[in-house]
């Protein structure tokens, strides 16, 4: 009988050591963690967040994983379902996009959560972290079309990969883990709907689910759950049910030669990963040509036809929550023209409201251009055109948005991101303990220790 994918996946998954790793890998590793705690504190502090909370501190149970902000120790599951959501749930974290978009910084919750359960530390943590975001971003790479188009969330891909590194930082073995993703991948698809028209707080929550269900499913599998094996590549599984063409060698092509995470990218941002490069040329335009709202007739956007379908459709013309104002691309540029910045401050519902931004909406106008689709996704093309009311126009033209691998963040821009977002939870002097704990992660005997630095102050 011819051995499953998840079968190889689980063996080379079970047996990576820390010493394989490369120096980018690690390092980026560090980078991409210090990066989601900075969302997760900024998380800890949004209402979706305060509800999430409630619920889980009257539902969940005590236990070894310990939870941002409030500093509570909860079931790993639980942990995990709550730590994700801070990291998501300002559209902040990092994004990878190839076929389909993917956040595999929501799986680092998983690392954490069931590597305190196991007392690991700082070594075990960067595994978990390399290991959710190579297997994160080669899913994402493996369907043609990718099953955004056809459809279905990316959380749908996360369910087969929360559990590989729930498994790996419990230490299961490969058949454990194996059965782990059988489990999670066989019952957590996702409807593209959370991101479709008029976005609610599901839009940042189904991938934290996802990444609870690797949780739950590694905890079953510890135990002796079983999963199928053939959830990937057999009957009535992932390419059987989500075709038509998927490229499954890409899941184990040079595996060890090199590592995924140093391709990902982070969000300059806190918005959808499509409208980082016409925010970014918005904002040069208008300071380059020192130019006030009132003097912008119309501002031309030129981009992918999937901006214009999911970003620009009527809903996202009146916005009237966060979840729809990050992913609407003419409220971001509509802030950008406004108040020339694109940050938190402009995602309250004060802001959403602003009648200084809302007389900007109707000015842009988003096109999907045959051409820059063709060079999608190897550039991330995007030309935007400013129209002044007499009559001037400003065109710039971005191949990439910063925090793209090839325009990556700085880790001082790293630094000065957390601290934004850390503020109001955590003192100067907290903060830089949590960014020197992080920059030295390999030396960490306990993920205990880093996640009890991130307690809110008071």
């Amino acid at each position: 009988m011819t051995e499953t994918i998840t079968a190889r996946i689980s063996r080379w998954a079970t047996e990576l050591q820390y010493d394989q790793l490369t120096d980018d890998a690690i390092r980026e590793a560090k980078r991409y963690l210090l990066d989601s705690l900075g969302c997760a504190l900024g998380g800890y502090q949004q209402y979706d967040v305060k509800i999430a909370i409630e619920v889980l501190e009257e539902n969940g149970g005590s236990g070894p994983a310990t939870v941002i902000g409030t500093g509570r120790q909860m079931d790993a599951v639980s942990a995990s379902l709550l730590n994700a959501l801070m990291v998501r749930v300002m559209d902040y974290n990092d994004i990878y996009w190839k076929q389909d978009p993917s956040h595999p910084s929501d799986i680092i919750p998983a690392a954490m959560a069931c590597g305190e359960r196991s007392g690991k530390g700082g070594r075990d943590l960067i595994l978990g972290i390399v290991l959710g975001h190579e297997f994160e971003m080669r899913l994402c790479e493996a369907a043609f079309p990718g099953i955004r188009e056809r459809g279905w969330h990316h959380a749908t891909l996360t369910a087969f990969v929360a559990p590989i590194v729930a498994a790996r930082l419990l230490d299961l073995d490969w058949e454990q883990m194996q059965h782990a993703i059988g489990i999670s991948g066989s019952r957590m698809g996702t409807f593209g709907a959370v991101t479709a028209g008029k976005l609610t707080m599901m839009k940042n929550t189904v991938d934290p689910m996802a990444t609870q269900s690797g949780v739950l499913a590694a905890l079953l599998a510890e135990r002796g759950y079983t999963g199928p094996e053939h959830v990937i590549d057999g009957k009535e599984g992932l390419v059987h049910c989500m075709g038509p063409e998927w490229k499954l060698e890409l899941l184990e092509e040079g595996l060890g030669d090199g590592f995924r995470i140093t391709q990902c990218g982070m969000k300059a941002f806190p918005t959808e990963a499509l409208t980082h490069a016409p925010i970014s040329c918005t904002l040069d335009l208008i300071k380059e040509n020192d130019l006030a709202p009132e003097q912008v007739e119309k501002v031309r956007i030129r981009s992918l036809a999937r901006a214009a379908d999911i970003l620009a459709d009527p809903s996202k013309y009146d916005p009237r929550s966060k979840e729809t104002a990050d992913h609407s691309l003419p409220y971001v540029i509509a802030a950008a023209v406004a108040e020339r910045q694109v940050t938190p401050l402009q995602f309250t519902d004060e802001k959403i409201m602003d009648p200084t931004i809302r007389a900007q909406l109707n000015k842009v106008e988003v096109v999907a251009d045959p051409e820059i689709e063709a060079l999608f996704p190897e550039l991330q093309r995007v030309i935007v055109t400013v129209v002044t009311t007499d009559g001037r126009e400003f065109t710039k033209q971005i191949d990439y948005p910063k925090g793209d691998p090839r325009n990556p963040l700085t880790d001082r821009e790293i630094e000065e991101k957390f601290d934004a977002l850390a503020e109001g939870v955590l003192t100067l002097e907290m903060g830089k303990r949590v960014k020197e704990t992080v920059w030295n992660l390999e030396s960490l005997e306990s993920i205990t220790e880093l996640m009890l630095l991130l307690q809110a102050r008071g």
